[in-house]
């Protein structure tokens, strides 16, 4: 049996000359996301009061308003 043989589907997939790095922490995409993450944020707070009054004025809404399809 050749060594090409005995190698799963992976492996097959998986040809190359150079060796596996194995993993390691990629600090460059890291910091990319973190700055992403507070770009939004930062976005994001502004329009907390904006949001919140929208999310008390729909339970006002639902308190006041009777549900309907309930009669039998």
């Amino acid at each position: 049996m050749s060594e090409e043989e005995s190698l799963s589907l992976p492996q097959k997939a998986y040809r190359t000359v150079t060796p596996r790095t194995g993993m390691r922490p990629d600090m460059e995409m890291d910091s990319i996301g973190w700055v992403m993450f507070l770009i939004l944020v930062m976005l994001f707070i502004p329009l907390l009061p904006f949001i919140a009054i929208v999310y008390v004025v729909s339970k006002v809404f639902e308190y006041v308003t009777p549900e309907r399809g309930t009669e039998e």
